[in-house]
Formats: C-alpha cells, structure tokens, sequence
C-alpha cells in the first residue's frame, strides 16, 4: 500500500527530523584522508533568509537600504505564481523514459543532471545517493553529478566550454545521450565579495547564459531547479564566497527566475514562440542564517562547514542533500517523476525507510 501524503504543513515540520537524522547517517566511508578540520570562525548574523524576509526590504548590514524585497518569487511570495506552477505541473506529467535518440520508450531512461562548482558536486553527490537508496525513487530515473570543482558561473556560460563537454562525456561514460537529459539542478556562485545589486546582476547574467545553454546542449531539457548558496561564516573578508555576497547570490536566481514569470525572454513555452530555455524554479533555498533558526527550524552551524568556513563538512554535506532530497520528492512539479509511486511519499512511518544508513567514498574537497 502506497503512504498517504502528509499535509505540507505536517511534511515541513519533518524537514529538520530529516536532516538531522541524515547529517548522522550519510557518513562517507574513510577513503584513507581524513576530513579537514571544521570551521571555528564565531557566529555573525548576516541577513533574513529570503523566504523569511517576504515583502520587507533587504538592509544589507543590517542598516543599508537597498530597495530590493524577498520572498523566492514575485511580491515576496514563497510560491510559485498560479500560471507559473500550472505550467510546471503540466510539464512535469510530461517527463517520460526516452532512448538515446530522445524518443519515448518505456525501457528508456529520465535523466537530471547537476551543474555547478565544489558545493554543488558535494552536496549533488549525498543527494545521489539517498536517492539511490530509497525504494520510491523511480527506477528510469538516472542521476548525473555534472558538477565540477573550480567551476563557478562564468565557466558555464559558453555552450562550447569544457565544463559542457565534461558533463556529456560523464553522461556517455554512464551509457547516456545528450538527447536523454530532461531536468537539470543549477547552483552556481561568482567568486569573491563585491557590491550590490552589481555582483548579483552579473550572477543573474551568467545564470541566464548557463540556462540558455542547457537547452543547446541537452535539447530535451524540459525542468530546471536552481538553488543560491549555503552561508558562509566569512563575513565582509576577502575570500572565495564572503558573506553578504553568498546570501545575495539569492537574489541572482529570484531575479533569473521573476525574468521568466514576466515573459521577458528565457520562453519555455513553444506556444509563445521559439523556445530559449527550460522551464525556471527554484529548488530547495539552502541559506540559512547560521546559529538564527530559519522559520522552518534549521540552523547552519560553523561545523557544517570545513575549515574554510565555505565548503560543506560532511554535516553541511548531509543538511543540504536531505533539503534536495526532501525538495524532489514534494514538489508539485517533481514528484510526478521523481517518485516511482507519482505521489509524495514523505511520511513518519516512512521517515526511517528515507533514512537507511548509506556508503559513499570521500573525495578530495577542491575549489
């Protein structure tokens, strides 16, 4: 018998059942290198996450006006816009197994790739493999880490970069086609600190180029999630992703995604004209204000982060993988394809079943 779905509400109060658990089960095997040490630079709050900033304005530091409001989508909502989510939904009933010619076969394949730098492979990877592990997850679906240390947005935004071919020799090194790739998750960063709203417009500019290219490369692409960074404890320093600049690579992918919803180019839509890009949402929002609970209870603490203070330890690693795993298989635009049931199946009864203990090589963590 199939789990009856939770109401949202009693699904979102599980969430930090969930990562708590996986942050103690999603252990990587030794690989003979010891994990570096974790981050010990002291708590400094930063900013409002933007699903909890909804309609107020951003202060950066906290006093600085800057005229821009949260919220994932428009008018500081968390949630999709009416015609914006009935689209995905429908988009969504249209995943099917293709073959390598990219035809409908039920023996074929639904492939979702990841592209991005460290982060994204990292925490791409423990979503891998609680997918893998779990028994609901549809079994035509085949999941590609694309992602590649040092690989930050600007790398991406030529079609023809290495960074492209190297996803496809990961998709044909796995017996895949191009023409097989229907979803795509996307979280990228440009490096360093920098001004705002400028450093975010550059962000959103690469954002476009990459979700531009996606569909140049994998012509089949139907759905792509992108996610902005976790925190940094780097705050107002030089540094690969200093805060504030990692929380405003938030606004890169609403803004990117606002674009979409205005019908300012980016058309998914073949009814509107010549399509340019995949359908655009948000995945999980991963920022979370350290040590300050998020409105769904989770905090983002020094140890999960190395030493660093930006890349995830393997507890950061299992948080933001349990959000992606927790986020496909909800989402109302996922869940018909992510799930071999067609329903969501996150459930208490179900939650120790999600949670089974889970191998996984270590691998050097590379800018």
């Amino acid at each position: 018998m199939k789990n009856k779905p939770l109401p949202l509400i009693a699904s979102l109060a599980a969430l930090p059942l969930l990562i708590l658990a996986a942050s103690s089960l999603l252990r990587p095997v030794p690989s003979g290198r010891a994990q570096a040490s974790v981050c010990t630079r002291p708590f400094v709050p930063v900013a409002t996450p933007l699903n909890d900033l909804g309609a107020n304005e951003y202060l950066r530091g906290g006093t600085a006006p800057t005229g821009f409001t949260g919220g994932l989508y428009p008018s500081g909502s968390n949630t999709r816009p009416s015609a914006h989510e009935a689209a995905g939904v429908a988009l969504a009933q249209q995943i099917t197994p293709l073959d390598a010619a990219g035809n409908p076969d039920p023996n074929g394949k639904i492939v979702m790739i990841s592209v991005g730098m460290s982060n994204a492979f990292m925490e791409f990877r423990s979503f891998k493999n609680l997918a893998e592990a779990d028994p609901d997850t549809n079994p035509n679906l085949i999941l590609i880490n694309g992602a590649q240390p040092g690989q930050v947005a600007q790398y991406w935004t030529d079609p023809n970069a290495p960074t492209w071919i190297t996803v496809t020799q990961r998709l044909s090194d796995a017996g895949l086609t191009p023409q097989q790739v229907q979803i795509a998750w996307v979280k990228e960063v440009r490096t360093g600190d920098g001004s705002f709203p400028g450093k975010a417009e550059q962000l959103q500019a690469d954002l476009e180029a990459i979700a531009q290219n996606l569909l140049i490369n994998y012509p089949n692409v139907k759905l792509a999630y992108l996610s902005s960074r976790t925190r940094s404890y780097v705050v107002n320093e030089p540094a690969l992703s200093p805060e504030p600049a990692a929380y405003e690579s938030g606004f890169a992918v609403k803004w990117l995604i606002e674009k979409q919803i205005n019908g300012a180019g980016l058309n998914y839509n073949p009814a509107n004209g010549p399509v340019t890009a995949p359908y655009l949402s948000w995945g999980p929002y991963l920022w979370i204000d350290g040590l300050n609970p998020r409105s769904d209870g989770l905090i983002w603490e020094a140890a999960d982060m190395v030493g660093d203070c930006t890349h995830p330890s393997d507890q950061g690693e299992a948080k933001a993988a349990a959000q992606l795993f927790h986020f496909f298989q909800q989402d109302t635009t996922t869940y018909p394809w992510f799930t071999a049931s067609g329903v969501p199946p996150f459930s208490y009864t179900y939650l120790p079943v999600i949670l089974e203990p889970i191998a996984q090589n270590q691998q050097n963590r590379n800018n």
